[in-house]
């Protein structure tokens, strides 16, 4: 995959032979895993490579993961953007969050075949886990990608960043509309303005749009709220 490592030497991201191997072995157990489960519509090789690798690997752009100390990947799914994260910047411990059963056990699977240590996997409600001390106001960095507009997004995230922390989210075109719409929510959640990132991928033109923003306190004790009010009344 030279064009694979040409891109990633364009965000200034280096693997050694075994992250190399480690990616090879994560599209193989997708595909694998593909034919029994709905994880993603995307299965040849490059495309995988372009739309969900690198698309994830775009946040290193925006932030310094080398000195991140605890990702939490909220609705991780198929393990985008933590997994190829965990898998550049080993030193990280990775939490994933999601409330569908399977894609845990396929998360599970993965890591054992990645051999990936320090990784938490959680078969919960993103709004049940941010009530939960162990996880509430306690991460560096929360993350998500392609999981739900911004003003929901926000009481699903924020609520884990500790302060002075950040919440990353990794949008399409609909970004900044869908950002404006937000930020009532999260200043009420204790985030700040938004530090935004364009970028498009390699072989075609497609919008990325990365937000990171800023925690400044800890998290109302109000928030987040139950998950049939966080969707029918959305913070704004």
């Amino acid at each position: 995959m030279k064009d694979w490592e040409k891109w990633l030497k364009e965000i200034d991201l280096f693997l050694d032979d075994g992250q190399k191997e480690q990616f090879q072995r994560y599209y193989d157990t997708l595909i694998t895993w593909n034919k029994k489960m709905n994880l993603t519509g995307i299965t040849g090789e490059k495309e995988v490579y372009e739309k969900h690798f690198y698309d994830s690997l775009l946040a290193t752009c925006c932030y310094p993961f080398k000195d991140v100390h605890s990702l939490i990947d909220i609705g991780g799914g198929a393990g985008f953007p933590g997994v190829p994260l965990k898998i550049c910047f080993p030193h990280i411990q990775l939490t994933v969050i999601d409330a569908t059963k399977k894609r845990i056990q396929f998360l599970e699977h993965l890591a054992d075949q990645l051999s990936l240590e320090n990784i938490n996997l959680l078969h919960m409600r993103a709004e049940d886990a941010a009530r939960d001390e162990r996880y509430r106001d306690s991460h560096d960095v929360s993350i998500a990608r392609a999981v739900a507009k911004m003003p929901v997004l926000a009481e699903l995230c924020l609520p884990f960043v500790r302060k002075n922390g950040v919440w990353i989210a990794l949008k399409g075109k609909a970004g900044d509309e869908e950002t404006e719409m937000a930020m009532p929510a999260i200043r009420a959640l204790n985030g700040g303005e938004a530090d935004e990132h364009y970028f498009e991928l390699p072989t075609e033109a497609s919008d990325r749009h990365i937000y990171v923003f800023g925690k400044q306190g800890n998290t109302p004790r109000s928030y987040p709220r139950k998950p049939a009010t966080i969707k029918k009344k959305p913070l704004g």
